[in-house]
């Protein structure tokens, strides 16, 4: 048997302890009507009226000896002493904690605020109760574990002894909120649109494929927070739409990028994407505000300040002034060709597109930012209007920080006769095998024949979330997926 095993077959006896006397070790309810932090915070109050309250919470560390124990008790909201003195209370209940009582249980105390003869702020227990027996004992030595799996997953133990990372998820609900409460002032409708789609749509990416029952399709989990469901919603008469939404990319997980995670996606009839540059930097230096109080980071290597001024880059000149290739003009077999010898395109993925964007990538890696990528070629964006100026580029906005896209926004293509052939384009690519390429959607097309008004979309991920905190994505999220243990 090993020690886990010991320690487990000898809490489920102190189980025992507590049933023969006659005190439940997993109860339904509490009598607790203070939480620990109230309590703290009006603990001169508590200590010189003497009124009696009662606890609740968990043990975290356990001391003394003799007539006197010393816990320390954490509920969520705070931490305090307690001390049980067996002159002061019952002594077969004093006994029962000793005897009975362990690290990482959950207790109840009723009590009342006083000083120890140290001068620290405790609580003295007049009465306990068990609330939870833990089984299993919280690891002391939690913070020298190396291997990330398995702080992964074990991340409720992660949590409970790391004060770092459970302040980080507390600014994860800050900062959707704070992006939440960014767009509600002004007077965005929240929408939901389906998870389930019968025609991925809304970004080029390789979806996960189910099957539904009822309906006998094979459907596909969404690659996007709902982009093409949102500007149906435009077509609506809904001047302001946004959706926070979960979305599932079946591919390749890395630093930046996994197959599920949150995406803001928000769209603005009667705006643009000179507009739109406008709306991103106020959102990113709201969000930047609210959550950490500053708006300079350290991400990567990089220093980055939001609140500096946003240069504009030029997504042809760059790869122009790089590898002297014109992403307009070029033929597929010359831009493939320049790509391989740069070492960014391997043999499967050889067309223009491919070979074009990650030229771009390798340039991209170089800037800082905060920083508006524009110029894109149209052929590498099918959802986004064509620039007045040169119809062979888009009105496409990506913000670069730290070396890597951080979001992206476009005036909204809304012609539907453009937007079919772009589809078909996107189609042809898919039947030569690219897999990441989108669909043809006729019913998109069929809701933009009745007319949608000019519009600025946006959508960030978590991804931004990440590189504030500066750590890889998948640690920044509760409980990322992993193999299942052998």
């Amino acid at each position: 048997m090993s020690s886990g095993d010991d320690i487990r077959a000898e809490r489920l006896k102190k189980i025992g302890l507590l049933s023969d006397a006659g005190m439940p070790a997993y109860p339904a309810r509490t009598a607790r009507d203070t939480v620990i932090s109230d309590f703290q915070d009006t603990f001169d109050v508590h200590e010189s009226s003497g009124e009696v309250c009662t606890l609740a919470g968990r043990i975290m560390s356990r001391r003394g000896q003799g007539g006197i124990a010393f816990c320390d008790v954490n509920d969520g909201t705070g931490r305090v002493q307690i001390v049980l003195q067996q002159s002061e209370m019952d002594a077969a209940l004093f006994s029962l904690f000793g005897e009975a009582v362990d690290i990482g249980d959950f207790v109840e105390v009723t009590g009342v605020a006083f000083i120890t003869q140290r001068g620290a702020r405790s609580f003295k227990v007049k009465e306990w109760r068990m609330l939870a027996k833990s089984l299993s004992p919280i690891p002391s030595e939690w913070y020298g574990v190396k291997d990330e799996e398995t702080i992964l997953r074990e991340r409720y133990l992660d949590i409970l002894m790391n004060q770092d990372v459970r302040e980080m998820f507390i600014r994860r609900a800050k900062f959707w909120n704070a992006i939440r409460s960014f767009l509600i002032e002004r007077d965005f409708l929240e929408v939901e649109t389906p998870v389930l789609e019968s025609t991925p749509g809304g970004a080029d990416a390789r979806p996960f494929i189910t099957h539904h029952n009822a309906l006998d399709i094979d459907v596909y989990l969404r690659i996007s927070a709902g982009e093409l469901w949102q500007k149906k919603l435009l077509v609506a008469g809904y001047p302001k739409v946004f959706e926070i939404g979960r979305i599932f990319r079946n591919e390749g997980q890395s630093r930046e990028h996994l197959q599920d995670y949150t995406q803001l996606e928000t769209y603005e009839a009667y705006s643009d994407m000179e507009k739109g540059k406008e709306f991103v930097r106020d959102l990113f230096r709201h969000v930047a505000q609210q959550v950490y109080g500053r708006t300079e980071f350290t991400i990567h290597g990089h220093t980055v300040d939001l609140a500096a001024e946003w240069q504009t880059v030029n997504f042809c000149e760059l790869i122009r002034e790089k590898y002297a290739v014109d992403p307009l003009t070029c033929a597929e077999m010359d831009v493939v060709a320049i790509a391989q010898r740069a070492g960014v395109l391997g043999e499967s993925d050889a067309n223009k597109q491919r070979a074009v964007d990650n030229l771009w990538k390798s340039i991209r890696k170089t800037i800082s930012g905060p920083a508006f990528l524009v110029g894109v070629p149209a052929y590498l964006e099918p959802l986004a209007k064509r620039s007045a100026e040169n119809p062979d580029v888009v009105e496409r906005l990506q913000v670069i920080i730290a070396g890597s896209e951080v979001g992206k926004g476009y005036s909204e293509l809304n012609d539907p006769q453009d937007q079919e052939a772009r589809f078909q384009e996107q189609q042809t690519l898919r039947d030569e095998g690219d897999d990441e390429a989108q669909r043809l959607d006729t019913e998109y097309v069929r809701a933009l024949e009745y007319g949608m008004p000019p519009a600025f979309g946006f959508g960030v991920s978590e991804r931004l979330f990440a590189f504030l905190e500066n750590r890889p994505i998948h640690t920044t999220q509760l409980f990322p997926l992993l193999r299942p243990r052998e």
